[in-house]
């Protein structure tokens, strides 16, 4: 059942996502506990995913500094062009446009690693870059917003939330997986345990997906006429994003694997720590949603990428300046 699962996951995330989508419209309870469930599953599917990242790799990767300017030029650079161009080009109705631009200025830090791993980019290289991604976007966000938006937007981003989501989401699952790790050395039933949980990879994904469907798409269908703008903003970012992304791998002096890593990680958003911060500085549940409608966006764009990089850039790729 697990292979079978594993051959045909893309098809699997899919149809979890519109269960999930299916249940939290019909069931409000559902909903509700979908919503409390988001944080946990998050967790537990990032300690699966760094239980099976070798951390050779990862210390590797602190040296790596050629990956590492390509990531700060993807997300800290070229990114904010193309959120600054976009937000000339397809301009928002007000009541959205401080949301828009805080969710697709800070890139994620949690679940790109699930996905990168499922493309087969280097998502250990990509682990050890997360604390970077995290202080820089706390540091560099307010500076966007004053130079795109003034002032006023930019007063209204604080450090906490940044700093729980990397504790929860980072060191929280990291620190377990090797606990974990360390144990099993000793033990034989925790090696067979390390062993059984490395293999729910796939339907521990199926239920964080469905988790945030439930919990998120009927906060989305209501104010769906008011959001149509900044939908078309997030498609066109994430087509943007992704073809410059595929143009760096093939110019930078990166392996193919770090070059899915930096498709993924121009691509991907860090909506979920962004919700907290924008329920804070706006007054109804627009800005929310619109975040909510980032996330089902990018989450359906992962899964058409988990299956389109690997074929754009595939192991025989190689870089001119290689």
């Amino acid at each position: 059942m697990l292979a079978s699962l594993t051959k045909h996951q893309v098809l699997c995330y899919l149809t979890a996502i519109l269960t999930g989508a299916l249940l939290g419209l019909a069931l409000p309870a559902a909903a509700t506990l979908a919503t409390a469930a988001i944080t946990p599953c998050l967790i537990a599917l990032l300690f699966v995913t760094f239980l099976e990242i070798p951390f050779d790799a990862v210390r590797d990767s602190f040296t790596d500094m050629k990956f590492l300017g390509a990531v700060a030029l993807a997300n800290f650079l070229i990114v904010p062009l193309v959120v600054a161009g976009l937000h000339i080009m397809m301009p928002l109705d007000e009541t959205v446009v401080v949301p828009v631009l805080i969710v697709l200025l800070t890139p994620c830090i949690d679940y790109v690693l699930v996905f990168t791993r499922l493309a087969g980019g280097a998502d250990a290289s990509l682990l050890a870059l997360t604390p970077v991604l995290m202080l820089v976007q706390i540091i560099a966000l307010p500076v966007y917003l004053w130079i795109i938006l003034g002032e006023s937007a930019a007063a209204a981003i604080t450090p906490g939330p940044f700093v729980t989501a990397l504790v929860i989401f980072i060191i929280l699952p990291l620190g377990a997986s090797l606990a974990l790790r360390l144990l099993a050395r000793r033990s034989a039933v925790a090696d067979h345990s390390a062993r059984i949980v490395s293999t729910s990879m796939v339907p521990l994904m199926m239920l964080t997906l469905a988790v945030i469907a439930a919990a998120q798409v009927p906060l989305v269908a209501p104010h769906l006429p008011e959001l149509g703008g900044a939908i078309a903003t997030f498609v066109v970012f994430a087509i943007i994003t992704t073809i410059l992304g595929w143009i760096l791998a093939r110019l930078l002096p990166v392996t193919v694997g770090m070059g899915r890593a930096l498709i993924f990680t121009g691509v991907t958003r860090n909506s979920l720590v962004m919700l907290p911060i924008v329920r804070a500085i706006t007054a109804d549940g627009i800005g929310s949603a619109a975040i909510v409608a980032q996330t089902m966006v990018e989450l359906v764009f992962m899964l058409i990428l988990v299956r389109v990089v690997p074929r754009i850039l595939p192991e025989t790729a190689v870089s001119e300046n290689r």
